[in-house]
């Protein structure tokens, strides 16, 4: 699982394998079935948005909580059902729907959190709206990539092979590199923008206001719409639809 190129989050391989595998022995023998952690997985992702708007560090430190128990029940559910054979395409379907679910969750609860909605101001629901239009980018790349098999499936294609994703021009393959090393794109993961936003609520508590998470909202909201129109002309610059 580990060696996956393009199927495996960084923070599986780092650490989370490690810790799900020590999980699944209390889970493999029991009456818990794979489906039921998926489930569970995608309560832990959806509970992301309100832990956020809990103020402070706090409510950060609770985003990133609920984040990581989510990517360990999304490792956990997928080892007990190889184990055991137990496979489930409504497993896969809510998988998918809980990764959506889970990315929603923490940009428009950091925009949510970035308006203010317990401060003794008004409410800027200017940064909701942000946070809500970076969450709509965040699903439509994942849509962008999945609609990929729809059409293949609706054609009569086999699924596709990971080399067809390379661009066919030398110039679009050039800019995939570039995004790749730079990774700015992972900055709407949910995984990614949780450690963001704790990061960025540090730097609020020195400053005492929320001019950080302010920002850090507008520039996902940037990433989230400029990534939504890059991931789509990638798509078809590849062999991924032919």
């Amino acid at each position: 699982m580990k060696d996956r190129r393009s199927g495996e989050h960084w923070a599986g391989r780092l650490y989370m394998r490690e810790i799900s595998l020590r999980i699944d022995r209390h889970l493999v023998n029991t009456r818990v079935t794979p489906n039921q952690l998926t489930y569970l997985m995608t309560v832990f992702g959806v509970l992301a948005a309100p832990a956020l708007l809990v103020p402070g560090v706090t409510g950060a430190v609770l985003g990133v909580l609920m984040v990581q128990l989510y990517l360990l029940f999304d490792c956990v559910d997928g080892e007990i059902a190889r184990w055991r054979k137990q496979y489930s395409m409504a497993g896969v379907y809510v998988d998918r729907v809980g990764a959506y679910l889970c990315d929603a969750a923490v940009l428009v609860g950091f925009g949510l959190r970035a308006a203010d909605l317990w401060g003794t101001g008004r409410i800027d629901w200017l940064w909701a709206f942000l946070g809500t239009l970076a969450a709509l980018g965040a699903i439509l790349i994942k849509a962008e990539t999945d609609l990929v098999g729809v059409a293949r499936h609706q054609t009569g294609k086999p699924p596709v092979q990971e080399s067809a994703s390379e661009p066919r021009s030398s110039g679009m393959a050039l800019a995939r590199k570039a995004a790749a090393a730079l990774k700015f794109h992972r900055l709407v993961l949910g995984v990614e923008a949780s450690l963001l936003i704790l990061l960025l609520a540090v730097l609020d508590q020195a400053r005492g206001d929320l001019f950080f998470s302010r920002l850090g909202v507008a520039v996902l909201a940037g990433i989230a719409l400029l990534q939504t129109l890059l991931h789509l002309v990638s798509i078809l610059a590849s062999s991924r639809l032919k």
